[in-house]
């Protein structure tokens, strides 16, 4: 029963890390390994899949603890393959992936928040650029009454008939249209008024800058925040494994180092 036993959990444990080779293989498919944000999913899969090919490891290593504390007779026949060295082998260069893998990730992850911060700036300079050419519309309204009444007077009839070039609209389309017939009518009042123009013009420019910089600042938070994560979650991780697979093949090698030179 212990030699089922045994072999039942050496063969258990060779599939766990056969599994886990074979996945490192596979799922990374189609390889860009030019590419930071497909280094990052290749670091992070394998790093989440790190701990498959340590319970192979133990369950290998718990089928030589019983065959150790077999009858006498069973144990004095050597085994013609000691799966042992290969797999404090494997056990040893899995510490030395995990631990290359932290400056790696960590670099890659910098990219790519490097990168999502410039698209924030381009955005927040594309949105200054949109604010602007909003408030050159505004003025030029202003210095043409004609065209605020004619565009008053569209939304007006439109409103009124409750339709839009012979098709119906909808009640949140009417209810936005008499919002934009409101603005332009208090626009128009208000171009009257130079002083009172300039002063709400620049209301609207102080609150519209407020807003995009609130959105900046909020994505750039976000932005920090998601690679703070995953500094921490998969360099710790990776560490963990590291050092949890190194002292496994470097014991593990030692002792069979030791063992080898005692006298039979």
């Amino acid at each position: 029963m212990n030699s089922f036993t045994s072999l039942s959990l050496k063969l258990t444990g060779l599939v766990f890390i056969l599994s886990f080779l074979l996945d490192g293989f596979i799922l990374p498919l189609p390889y860009r390994f030019s590419q930071s944000q497909w280094q990052v999913g290749f670091v992070t899969t394998f790093v989440d899949r790190g701990i498959v090919p340590l319970l192979g490891i133990i369950l290998v290593l718990i089928a030589y603890w019983i065959d150790a504390n077999r009858d006498r007779d069973v144990i004095s026949r050597k085994s013609r393959f000691e799966l042992r060295w290969p797999i404090f082998i494997f056990s040893t260069l899995l510490g030395l992936v995990f631990l290359l893998m932290i400056p790696v990730h960590i670099n890659n992850i910098n990219q790519i928040k490097n990168n999502a911060l410039t698209q924030i700036q381009q955005g927040v300079d594309q949105g200054e650029g949109q604010i602007q050419a909003f408030l050159v519309q505004l003025n030029t309204l202003s210095q043409n009454p004609q065209l605020l009444d004619q565009q008053i007077s569209q939304r007006t009839q439109v409103i009124e008939t409750g339709r839009f070039q012979g098709q119906p609209i909808s009640t949140e389309q009417l209810e936005t249209l008499r919002q934009q017939k409101e603005q332009l009518t208090n626009l128009r009042n208000l171009s009257k008024k130079p002083k009172e123009f300039k002063q709400k013009l620049d209301e609207i420019k102080n609150q519209l800058q407020t807003q995009l910089q609130d959105r900046r600042t909020q994505a750039e938070s976000q932005a920090n925040l998601e690679a703070l994560k995953q500094w921490l979650r998969i360099g710790i991780q990776s560490m963990l494994l590291s050092i949890c697979y190194s002292l496994i093949g470097w014991l593990g090698i030692r002792e069979l180092g030791s063992m080898k030179k005692r006298p039979a």
